[in-house]
């Protein structure tokens, strides 16, 4: 997947110079955990998000977490390099004013495919991202769920990526968007905007 443009987008730690790097030890899973996390791995490495690595300084364990369909969705504990990272303190909008229709016949909602991944990570930080799973050792090229700030980045990209049609025909509260038709006729042109401006930076949206 090509991602988001790194003119618009590109994700930094900004980790403290002082900070002691920290390297978890392999957490035991069970077979069916393994499996979960081999197969996400594959995914990720086809995709483009993660590469494999040698050498890590800072290393950290894959969490499972279950979704609403039971499935397992792998999240990597960043908890160590998270306590070292300065805060980015960018807004998130309020979420009732996102998803308030007052004034609108017809909502569409999307959602972007593996939203964090689209964004880049900085290439600098990539060895801080390392983490281990039974089959070896890995590194994100792409900003991740779990890392601090990543909502504050994604919430930036969006907005910028949005900003001609923000509070007008369209609300965004990070990967969730929400297009506000107001005048049945004017739907498909509300569509047309939204997808121009997504296709402009390369964003992917869910099939879903």
């Amino acid at each position: 997947m090509p991602g988001v443009l790194r003119r618009l987008a590109e994700h930094s730690l900004d980790v403290s110079k002082t900070a002691k790097p920290v390297k978890q030890k392999l957490h035991h899973f069970a077979k069916d955990r393994r499996a979960a996390i081999r197969a996400e791995v594959s995914k990720l490495l086809a995709a483009g998000f993660i590469r494999e690595c040698k050498h890590p300084v800072w290393l950290a364990n894959p969490v499972l977490v279950p979704k609403k369909n039971r499935e397992l969705r792998m999240c990597i504990d960043y908890t160590d390099l998270n306590k070292h990272c300065t805060k980015d303190s960018f807004p998130l909008p309020r979420i009732d004013q996102v998803v308030d229709s007052a004034g609108s016949i017809l909502l569409c909602f999307l959602h972007c495919y593996s939203g964090y991944h689209q964004i880049a990570l900085n290439p600098s930080d990539q060895d801080k991202m390392m983490f281990i799973t039974p089959d070896g050792i890995y590194c994100y090229k792409a900003m991740t769920f779990g890392l601090k700030n990543a909502g504050a980045t994604y919430q930036r990209v969006i907005q910028k990526c949005l900003e001609s049609q923000l509070h007008r025909n369209v609300e965004a509260y990070v990967d969730d968007v929400v297009v506000k038709t107001k005048m049945e006729d004017d739907f498909i042109a509300d569509l047309a905007e939204i997808f121009a401006n997504l296709r402009a930076y390369q964003w992917r949206l869910n099939p879903k």
